[in-house]
């Protein structure tokens, strides 16, 4: 066996190994949307992959005395420069990242830049405005909070004793988690309030591990509760649905599951559709938003969930589409076009109108269209796209889509539309 086989096991075996069970220093996504995990000296980037020396990627951390562990730290978007920066503490010492350069004048004193936050912190995250009143940061120490605003630079203090200490915190996908030992709990970042069903073993969702949940392989992306869904080419990508709500939520669907295309700065993730509209199964064949609803259609059913209030199933639902929409046989997509109040439904080679505002609904307009083969639709303020496998046709609206007896030139669809691989 040679000295360079030797070392290199040697250094393997020193390695801190995620699925032991470890307490994590701090959490973080980066400014791609991979989680960057930090213990010691070392990180892992992503849900799984070996753990590597935390200097290849932040190189000023090892710096003071070759330590390389930090406290805390977070991703603060920049609305004024549009950049996402990583600040992370160390002591009484803060260094702000932007695409792994250290900034200018960096590191500072902790007091420098977050005036009012005390030293040696065990956690920190954002919380942008909407889900806080304002933009804030969250700093943990022990069972004290240290809100910071970031406009007027003052803190707050409280004591959220009914949460655990974290020796790490974190906002993803809109939630807000502390990790504590190897566990995690979901709070509210105005009260701190726990979620029920918490703490959980973080090794069963936020990375992979032998024994706890399945294993994600490559070309894959997490489920929200385990297991893993294959990324298709964008040259074989076909979609069923796609919608974007009031909040500006843009969603897209494919089979069994449901993927959130705004929430790009925390990576694309898909998930079952029965997790947040447990309701439908086995898939959807359209679907559209209209005031603070989503109508999701599958086979001659309507199902529709108040967005505002955590995809609650209005009551009385599904209905047939004869009862809600005044239509009835398979649907292959529709869409709602910004402040109208028309839903387009397409069924083959026709499109319906269909009046939202009127009791009963009843259909207004029926058009011949010459494209067929239509899998989903999104309105915009950009005008139509039109979804037909992994290529998308755009028209400058509903009139045109069905007049229009010769089609635009295709347009293949890519990885920044839908997070397809290319």
């Amino acid at each position: 066996m040679t000295t360079t086989v030797i070392i290199s096991m040697l250094l393997d075996a020193a390695l801190p190994d995620r699925c032991a069970g470890i307490e994590f220093d701090a959490i973080t996504p980066d400014e791609k949307g991979n989680i960057l995990y930090f213990k010691g000296s070392h990180l892992w980037r992503g849900f799984h992959g070996p753990a590597q020396p935390s200097n290849k990627y932040f190189k000023e951390l090892d710096d003071n005395h070759n330590t390389g562990h930090v406290d805390a730290a977070f991703r603060m978007h920049n609305t004024g420069n549009k950049d996402d920066h990583i600040y992370i503490f160390r002591d009484d010492k803060v260094f702000n990242y932007y695409n792994h350069t250290l900034a200018d004048g960096y590191p500072k004193k902790i007091r420098e830049d977050f005036p009012g936050v005390p030293t040696h912190l065990d956690a920190a995250v954002e919380c942008p405005k909407g889900e806080c009143i304002t933009d804030l940061v969250l700093f943990f120490k022990g069972n004290d909070v240290h809100i910071y605003d970031n406009a007027t630079k003052t803190v707050k203090t409280k004591t959220w004793s009914h949460l655990p200490v974290c020796t790490s915190a974190t906002r993803w996908l809109e939630h807000y988690y502390c990790f504590h030992g190897h566990n995690f709990t979901r709070f509210n970042p105005v009260s701190g309030e726990v979620s029920s069903g918490y703490p959980k073993d973080a090794r069963r969702y936020f990375m992979t591990c032998p024994n706890f949940g399945e294993f994600i392989q490559k070309r894959t992306v997490r489920f929200g509760h385990g297991g893993h869904y294959k990324i298709r080419k964008c040259s074989e990508a076909k979609i069923d649905a796609i919608t974007t709500d009031d909040a500006g939520k843009r969603y897209i669907f494919a089979g069994p599951i449901y993927m959130r295309l705004d929430t790009h700065r925390d990576g694309l993730h898909a998930f079952p559709i029965t997790r947040a509209w447990k309701d439908v199964t086995n898939g959807v064949d359209a679907v559209f938003s209209y005031t603070n609803k989503i109508y999701l259609i599958k086979g001659d059913q309507v199902y529709i969930y108040n967005t505002a209030v955590h995809y609650t199933l209005i009551e009385g639902y599904p209905k047939t589409l004869k009862e809600e929409l005044g239509i009835e046989g398979h649907v292959d997509a529709a869409f709602v076009c910004p402040n109208e109040h028309t839903v387009h439904v397409i069924q083959g080679e026709t499109m319906r109108a269909v009046d939202l505002t009127a009791t009963p609904r009843a259909v207004t307009q029926v058009l011949p269209m010459s494209l067929t083969g239509i899998d989903a639709a999104l309105c915009s303020e950009e005008g139509i796209n039109v979804f037909k496998g992994s290529q998308f046709y755009k028209y400058e609206s509903p009139r045109t889509l069905a007049l229009s007896r010769i089609a635009p030139v295709p347009q293949n669809i890519t990885k920044a539309m839908i997070g397809c691989e290319e």
